[in-house]
């Protein structure tokens, strides 16, 4: 859900019960479930919009390297488990499937802050601004650079 919201996503879906006993831990630290809605559904396919491209992100030989992958407009994404994979019938109802081209396979969280930095980055939305900076950072984080940025990366 962290994700969700620092990505703008729309809704989160999932299946299973995993979330269900996550969420008594508090793992939603900045309340997003309270901005974007979140639910449980039997099946993903389920929740399907009308007019959305499904992209299922999993190790699929056949696949198409995230590096090279073109984001549709308004997608779903359908994320494989930790300790799992995607059922054939999910692959086979995919319009795209994608992967992280990675030595061995990263985390289910990792691997969705991946998918969805990459969609922001290849889109035409612009966040880059000391607003968003403000916004973002931690309440005890007030740094600033005092120096231009071009000494700065010479001396890095």
């Amino acid at each position: 859900m962290r994700a969700a919201g620092c990505f703008r996503v729309d809704a989160v879906f999932y299946t299973g019960e995993r979330y269900a006993r996550a969420a008594r831990f508090n793992t939603d630290t900045k309340d997003v479930s309270q901005k974007i809605p979140l639910t449980g559904v039997n099946s993903l396919l389920d929740a399907v919009p009308v007019n959305m491209k499904i992209v299922c992100v999993e190790f699929v030989e056949g696949a198409i390297p995230l590096t090279e992958f073109q984001h549709p407009d308004s997608a779903l994404y359908i994320f494989g488990p930790e300790d799992s994979t995607l059922g054939q019938g999910v692959i086979d109802a995919a319009d795209a499937v994608v992967y992280v081209p990675t030595i061995g396979s990263l985390n289910l969280a990792a691997v969705v802050n991946v998918v969805l930095y990459d969609r922001m980055a290849k889109s035409a939305m612009t966040f880059a601004n000391n607003e968003l900076i403000r916004r973002s950072r931690d309440k005890n984080n007030n740094l600033k650079i005092k120096r231009p940025a071009a000494r700065a990366a010479r001396e890095i």
